[in-house]
């Protein structure tokens, strides 16, 4: 794997690549809730994601109340990803703070380790 493709890989054995450059993401241990919704469907509440730019704020309507949010993209290739909760005005709703929605149609998973596969 050429080592100039991103600015930072993640030792995990299972990971979460972008679709289009296959840049890493995300280690599963950084998702939160498997239960979102992105912009294009399901997504991830995720605590960590790197190789990512983050655009500029906004305040957004969700299907939760207004944030404050930034979209983030991949480093790599300008994929929009999802976003970044910057801030929520809802007190039930600040635990989003400083969290990320990743869509599910924007990342693929990556095995590292082939013991992760059952062949029956």
């Amino acid at each position: 794997m050429d080592k100039r493709k991103h600015r930072n890989y993640l030792e995990s054995q299972l990971l979460f690549s972008c679709n289009s450059c296959h840049c890493h993401l995300l280690d599963q241990t950084s998702i939160i809730s498997r239960n979102f919704q992105g912009r294009n469907g399901p997504a991830y509440l995720v605590n960590h994601v790197t190789n990512i730019t983050l655009g500029t704020k906004e305040e957004r309507m969700l299907l939760t109340g207004i944030h404050t949010v930034a979209d983030i993209v991949c480093a790599q290739c300008q994929v929009k990803l999802g976003w970044k909760y910057l801030r929520a005005l809802e007190e039930p709703q600040k635990y989003k703070e400083g969290k990320y929605i990743v869509e599910k149609s924007k990342v693929s998973k990556d095995f590292t380790s082939w013991d992760q596969f059952i062949i029956y």
